[in-house]
């Protein structure tokens, strides 16, 4: 490979999120955020940025606009102009504010789950009435949205919150269920915001197809939300876009920002600028790099882990490890203290109906079905530890997890960017 994606970085103490939350003994997996370093075309760029000891309030300029509108045609062919990009400092406002322009109670917000929690909890930021639609589990190891009772759901129009592809699910949705669900949402006037933040993350050539390319008369309804910051790995300079082909829908989604959504980071648009112009290599590393990891940790799981079953993920740095047949009363607790990993608790989230596997479905306060973590870790940063940390982060991901089959286990989430295959 070109680029170094083994190589290892100590995060601790450097504000990070993801490796604050847990004491230093613990190797944290909970957080769609990768450990390898930003694309080294996009560090570059923010050192010459800062350059200019200016850094003051900015606006997006043409050749960000230019930059983006080029992508979206390269790996889309997707005809988007400049001026229907709205730049935001994160998808989170963006579908808060969706919401808050264009859904009115009584109508129906319908949210696909299991889902992460922003998107989950939006529809009550706004007092709105919130259908949780479960999908339905192939016995191919797939999922499937329950077209009807979508079709119930939308009577009276509303919206549908899309996470396309989905987290955490990591499906990466076909035309046809596409095409379906936008047809449902056409047939009831109802809208749709699609979260395509993941949409670069697609496995074993598997190609994203965003809503709103459907149709024009799909994109005349739908209301997209994509960012660099997950490819790229670049969350943290907290720069997202809005894309709104119509020019009426577009200006009034834009005025519900309500003196709360504020504007974008100038170093956040130049590394978007350069994401999208310049790291397409170090993008198609990385995505071979994590598919080696999704396998190698399909492959532990089959072969290392009884009782325990994976789906192998389509999309995202996220995958699902089903330990219901192993009964544990908290699997987050057991993980984080007998494992010293540090996975997300699932309590907001929904199982999904399977006529197979049997997953609870939980409700926030209840039992857990699941706990969440990452697959996006340099192999290094398992591998090439020493002493008591490479016994520690060695055995963490994959054989401390072993030891569930004596204990029992519900539901958990891993991220695919840590060093799994090292520990062969």
């Amino acid at each position: 490979m070109t680029f170094d994606f083994d190589q290892v970085f100590d995060r601790h103490n450097t504000g990070s999120t993801k490796w604050s939350r847990y004491p230093a003994d613990v190797l944290p997996m909970w957080v769609a955020d990768m450990d390898f370093a930003a694309p080294p075309m996009i560090i570059q760029a923010l050192q010459k940025r800062l350059e200019h000891p200016m850094v003051g309030y900015s606006v997006a300029q043409d050749d960000l606009r230019e930059a983006i509108v080029a992508d979206l045609w390269n790996k889309y062919a997707w005809r988007v102009e400049p001026q229907e990009l709205i730049f935001l400092p994160g998808v989170e406002s963006g579908f808060n504010m969706a919401l808050k322009a264009l859904v009115q109670a009584p109508q129906n917000v319908v949210v696909q789950v299991p889902n992460y929690p922003p998107l989950r909890h939006a529809p009550g930021h706004w007092g709105l009435n919130k259908v949780e639609l479960n999908f339905d589990a192939q016995a191919d190891g797939t999922y499937t949205t329950p077209l009807d009772t979508l079709n119930q759901s939308l009577q009276g129009g509303g919206a549908l919150l899309l996470s396309n592809p989905h987290n955490p699910l990591g499906k990466a949705f076909p035309r046809a269920e596409l095409q379906a669900i936008a047809d449902i949402c056409l047939e009831h006037d109802a809208w749709i915001i699609s979260d395509e933040i993941h949409a670069e993350l697609c496995f074993d050539g598997r190609q994203h197809i965003p809503m709103a390319t459907l149709s024009p008369q799909v994109a005349q309804r739908t209301i997209t939300l994509m960012s660099a910051s997950k490819a790229y790995n670049i969350a943290g300079l907290k720069t997202s876009f809005m894309i709104i082909q119509d020019r009426h829908l577009r200006e009034k989604v834009n005025h519900a920002r309500c003196g709360m959504v504020d504007s974008v980071n100038p170093l956040g648009m130049e590394a978007t600028r350069i994401a999208y112009s310049e790291a397409a290599p170090w993008l198609a590393e990385l995505k071979v790099y994590l598919q080696g990891n999704r396998d190698y940790l399909a492959e532990a799981v089959h072969t290392r882990l009884p009782g325990i079953t994976m789906n192998l993920p389509q999309s995202t740095y996220l995958a699902w490890l089903d330990c219901t047949a192993l009964g544990l009363d908290d699997p987050q607790q057991f993980f984080l203290e007998q494992a010293k990993v540090g996975l997300r608790l699932r309590r907001w989230l929904q199982a999904v109906r399977s006529p197979e596997l049997r997953l609870p479905k939980v409700a926030a306060g209840g039992r857990h079905s699941a706990d969440g973590a990452q697959f996006a870790p340099s192999q290094g940063l398992i591998s090439a530890c020493r002493g008591e940390q490479a016994r520690s982060y060695k055995y963490r991901a994959i054989w401390s997890a072993a030891s569930l089959h004596r204990q029992g286990n519900d539901f958990h989430q891993v991220e695919l960017g840590k060093g799994f295959r090292q520990t062969r």
